[in-house]
This record gives C-alpha cells, structure tokens and sequence, in this order.
C-alpha cells in the first residue's frame, strides 16, 4: 500500500525556484539580447516561426540557476541530490557548448553529431557508474505486477542508453513557445506526487519540485509569444534531470509513459528519417511531430495546449499503475 508523506519541503522547493525564476527572467533576457545570443530559425519550417529570429536563446539558465540553488539547500540534508545535480548541470554544459557555437561561431547546427553524442554519452556513463558504484538501486527494472533483474553490465548499459535517448527526445520537443516547459511541468509534478509515497525520496520529492516550480517561473517569458528560448542549455538538462530521477527512483520505465510527448517526438524522428532513406518519401509534413501539426492548420498554442493535455492524462495514467490512485 502506497501512503502519503506530507511536509512542506517540496511547496518550499517550488516557491523557491518558481520565484527566483522570475527574478532571474528579467536579468537574464537584457542580458542575453546584449550579447546578440538571439534564436536562429529553420528556413525549411513553418513560416510563422521566421518572426521568432533573433530572440533571445540560452535562457535555460532562467530555470535551472534556481533549480542548482534549490538544490545545494537542500543537499545538507538530502546529499543524494547532488549526484541528480552534476548530471542536469552535465547535460546543460553540453547543450550550452552546442548553443554558442550556433550563435557565436555562425554555426546553425552547432555541434558535430558525433561530438555532441560523445559529450553525452561521457556524463551518461559517469552517471551509470556513479548508480552502480555508489548507490543501492540494484540492477533491477520495475515493470507494472513484476520487476526483471538483470545483469549488471547490462543494466550499465540500459542506463546510458536509456538517459542518452531520453535527454535528446526532450531536447527534440523543445520546438514551440511553452512546449517543452509545460510538459516537463507536469512530468515534474509527478514525480514531486509519486516521490511522496516514499519517506527514502525525499530528495527527489525536493528536486522534482524545484524543477517544476522553475518550468512554471520560466513560462511566464516562454509561453506564446515567446520572449525567450530554453535553448539546448535547458533542454538537454532537464531531460537529464528527468532520466537521473526515474533511474534512482527505480521505475524508469514509467517515463515511457508519463513521457509519452517525448517519446512520440523523438520517434516521429526517426520514423521521419528512416522512411526518407529507405524510400525516398516522409511520413509526416516535418518532424519532429509538433511540426506536422502546425502544417495541418493547428496553431502554435492549440498543439502546445494539447501535448500538454495529453501529459496530464498520462500523468494519471502513470500514477494509477504504480498504484498511487488507490490513495488519492
């Protein structure tokens, strides 16, 4: 049975972070414009995003300042935040490496791919090494009515993959005015709710929450029309975040469902590419999938409030299987 551990550490987390946000939006945003680190826009997109050029990107830094604050307070008493930590804040440093080159070095796609995956992989496999060495989360995958138990060596791999393919399906669906924020809203809500369940995830209840209470800061300067952009710097770090979170939850599985916008965004890439090379012929008007919306008539608000919606649903969904609905 599944029972509630109340207190006001994760409310304090998120007033924390959802206010220092706000404070942090106005200082970053003239900032950044200073410094010219404005959006570059695809040419081959939808046409209402070319008025998105030149504003302001990196601004990641608005939620995840909060976030890295949020957390080095609540490390004294939950020092397993820290770990989660280095690795949000080891993606960030990827994604931000790949930002500056777009915007400083005039090159549109950033990094090389094979530079970027290799970065990644590098913070994917010291965090594996650091669950495997350091914690007791064991090498076991829980799956709704069993839990599988691998082999070590296996379950280090399952977890670099897993972390790497999930930080860039996030990355992926940071591609319209509040999208990527909201969702991960309401994903970090989840895990803020789940994580109450459970005295020992204190820290993750602390750290969920400040994520959410950053997104939700952040979106009062991203939502539609955007005065600023995530940028990779944020994406790639909560995405980061998230996978760091399931994996020391020992449920990862369940971001396959609560995550489900992700997964569909990053899949809708691969089906997209696939199809391409193997036929010569796309699958949908653009991927990722967000786009093909918008190039059927659905306007940039409408597919942001609806991938949200659909996020919520999942959330519950999620939160019913791992029998967290039967305390509600």
């Amino acid at each position: 049975m599944l029972t509630f551990s109340l207190t006001s550490e994760h409310i304090l987390a998120f007033a924390a972070a959802f206010i220092l946000a706000l404070i942090a939006g106005p200082v970053c945003i003239p900032f950044l414009r200073r410094l010219k680190f404005g959006q570059t826009v695809r040419d081959d997109g939808p046409q209402t995003h070319l008025k998105k050029m030149g504003t302001p990107t990196i601004g990641g830094l608005i939620f995840l300042i909060p976030i890295t604050l949020v957390a080095l307070y609540f490390s004294q008493k939950y020092p397993a935040i820290i770990p989660i930590l280095i690795a949000t804040l080891g993606f960030a440093a990827v994604g931000f490496i790949d930002d500056f080159i777009k915007i400083v070095k005039k090159r549109k796609d950033g990094l090389y791919a094979g530079q970027k995956t290799f970065m990644q992989l590098i913070v994917c496999v010291a965090f594996a090494f650091y669950v495997m060495r350091y914690t007791d989360a064991g090498t076991s995958i829980a799956i709704p009515f069993t839990n599988i138990i691998i082999q070590p060596w296996l379950y280090f791999l399952f977890i670099v993959a897993f972390m790497y393919f999930f930080s860039n399906a996030v990355n992926l669906t940071d591609g319209l005015d509040g999208l990527c924020a909201g969702v991960t809203l309401v994903v970090a809500i989840f895990f803020t709710i789940y994580s109450l369940t459970n005295a020992e995830l204190g820290y993750i209840k602390v750290f969920s929450a400040a994520i959410a209470g950053g997104c939700l800061g952040f979106l009062a300067f991203n939502i539609y029309p955007a005065k600023v952009f995530m940028g990779d710097t944020g994406s790639l770090a909560l995405g980061g975040a998230l996978t760091a979170i399931v994996v020391m939850m020992r449920i990862p599985l369940i971001l396959l469902i609560v995550g489900g916008i992700y997964l569909i965004e990053a899949v809708s890439v691969i089906l997209q590419v696939a199809s391409f090379k193997l036929t010569g012929k796309r699958i949908f008007k653009m991927a990722p999938i967000h786009h093909h919306f918008e190039l059927m008539g659905w306007k940039e608000t409408k597919v942001v409030a609806v991938f949200i919606f659909v996020t919520v649903i999942l959330s519950i969904v999620s939160l019913v299987i791992l029998g967290v609905g039967n305390n509600i």
